[in-house]
């Protein structure tokens, strides 16, 4: 996936109109394991700015709950989407995972076991602009529902790799994935292929990569 930059001056609602109506949105189409065959429709817009990485997620599903509130809370069981994202290949890798009402986990890690999730303050400081405002919805909703998220990550939050920012013509290898393990039908969709027994995002080998350009 080809990155570009987005203006230096916007707010998070200008950018959010501006990774809205990108040309260059990328489908999460992949439903690794059979057994959770339901897929929603979402996609991703992905920009950069001096300090920052942009995302613009926007899905259609028929079922929707965001129970969770607080930083690190287990979002995943929440209607989420989520960016693991590895800047260099020293094997460490970040999951940024956000519910559908903004609430943020965040941690650093090699593997799915032992991770480091980063400080509340810190993950407090992800701008996030949610559709569906910030109040909990602790009762699932049916019917056909659509949302949109807005997030801005601080490059400070790669807490382990020391990033001010991104010079034209890097990369990183990163993947995106929906999921809501507690909604009454589950399901895991990811934008690079993953190759596991069973649901398992932690997979940076599966990682695609993200090239950054102006």
């Amino acid at each position: 996936m080809t990155v570009g930059r987005a203006g230096a001056g916007l707010s998070l609602p200008e950018l959010a109109d501006a990774l809205a109506t990108s040309g260059t949105r990328e489908r999460l189409d992949f439903a690794p394991w059979p057994e959770f065959p339901y897929r929603p429709d979402v996609s991703v817009a992905v920009a950069f700015r001096d300090s920052e990485l942009a995302l613009h997620y926007r899905v259609r599903e028929e079922r929707l709950r965001a129970a969770w509130l607080r930083p690190n809370d287990p979002v995943w069981e929440d209607s989420c989407v989520e960016l693991f994202i590895a800047p260099a290949r020293d094997g460490l890798y970040y999951n940024f995972e956000f519910s559908c009402i903004g609430t943020c986990l965040a941690g650093v890690g090699r593997e799915r076991v032992g991770r480091e999730l980063l400080d509340p303050g810190l993950v407090g400081s992800i701008r996030t602009l949610p559709s569906l405002g910030r109040d909990a919805i602790p009762v699932e909703r049916r019917g056909e529902l659509s949302w949109e998220l807005t997030v801005a990550i601080p490059f400070r939050l790669f807490v382990r790799h020391g990033i001010a920012t991104l010079s034209e013509g890097s990369s990183m290898r990163a993947n995106f994935y929906k999921c809501g393990d507690a909604l009454s039908v589950r399901h895991y969709l990811a934008w690079s292929p993953v190759v596991a027994p069973g649901p398992d995002f932690h997979r940076p080998e599966c990682f695609g990569e993200l090239r950054f350009r102006a």
